[in-house]
């Protein structure tokens, strides 16, 4: 499959909340949630007012002229928070574009482009029952805390230079 991967434009920001709804993980034989879920606080923290911060960064994956993932990170308070310092991941591609590996393409040119941004750290949550896990661990992420469902995964950038 023939695709690029380059910034997403600022008047494509509203593609986030597709995105944002489509990175909700629903284990196998579990109802999608209603789509307006991604009004909650909790969900908005990925995506209101995207652009805006300081270490706001979005990379989208587009085929056929079409956006058909995307990866972005910033710096906030949600469920990968580490510290202040440290951007959290949120990734996700349309149901039709996953398993091609365009998923990893995308995490490796944002982490490449973090790296050039001086960053030390990345962080990010997942379920621990999602496949990515493993991709997240091939691409040098490693559990740095977990709760019942989730792993709390550190990238250490510095190691990467």
């Amino acid at each position: 499959m023939d695709y690029i991967i380059r910034e997403l434009k600022q008047d494509e920001y509203n593609l986030l909340e597709d995105f944002l709804y489509e990175a909700i993980f629903i284990p196998e034989g579990v109802e999608a949630p209603p789509r307006d879920i991604i009004k909650r606080p909790e969900l908005q923290v990925y995506i209101q007012n995207f652009g805006e911060r300081t270490g706001d960064m979005c990379l989208a994956a587009e085929t056929d002229g079409r956006v058909v993932g995307a990866v972005w990170v910033r710096i906030m308070n949600d469920y990968g928070h580490i510290d202040d310092e440290t951007p959290s991941f949120a990734i996700s591609l349309y149901k039709e574009y996953r398993n091609k590996g365009i998923g990893t393409v995308l995490m490796q040119e944002m982490l490449k482009k973090l790296i050039r941004s001086g960053y030390k750290r990345a962080s990010l949550a997942v379920q621990k029952e999602n496949y990515a896990v493993k991709m997240y661990m091939k691409l040098g992420f490693e559990i740095f805390d977990e709760n019942e469902e989730e792993y709390i995964m550190l990238c250490r950038l510095e190691e990467m230079r």
